[in-house]
């Protein structure tokens, strides 16, 4: 489970929340559908790491591509960062004072460069052959044949009058 002092309908995510687990007067009235929407993502997320949990890692590294790898342990470790940055605000602790800021900032550097490094390799490569053989095809040459000898109009050449 995510944590160990969660309620009781946290152990039981196959279970919604129902009126009887809330006592309405413990909260305000208008935040209850957003409490609702919170518990509803608590168990979508706990069923997820249930899914991850399910495979070892070894296996699950073995059937991925060197890229993909790294693209899960980073999105592992900034979801695990980003949930003890919220467990640190349920504590009332400042988590923008705390290093888990640091280390998020970290992670994120990195996936911008995995995704830098995923752009690049998606990117179409050039071929250079073809591309030149492009370019000469498309250039206009003007056949000899039909052209005139000279491309300008000769100049009359001035006389110097003495």
């Amino acid at each position: 489970m995510l944590l160990a002092h969660a309620p009781s309908w946290a152990a039981r995510p196959e279970m919604e929340m129902s009126e009887d687990d809330i006592n309405m007067e413990d909260y305000p009235t208008e935040i209850h559908d957003y409490l609702a929407a919170f518990e509803r993502s608590l168990v979508t997320v706990d069923e997820m790491l249930e899914t991850m949990m399910s495979v070892s890692r070894s296996e699950l590294l073995q059937k991925l591509e060197p890229l993909e790898q790294a693209k899960l342990d980073l999105v592992s470790a900034y979801a695990l960062n980003s949930m003890f940055w919220v467990y640190l605000a349920t504590q009332g602790i400042n988590p923008k004072e705390h290093p888990v800021k640091q280390e998020l900032e970290r992670i994120r550097t990195y996936m911008n460069k995995v995704k830098e490094i995923a752009d690049k390799k998606k990117a179409s490569k050039l071929d250079k052959g073809a591309a030149s053989r492009f370019v000469r095809n498309a250039l206009w040459e003007p056949n000899p044949e039909n052209e005139p000898t000279s491309k300008t109009p000769a100049k009359a050449k001035k006389r110097k009058m003495d």
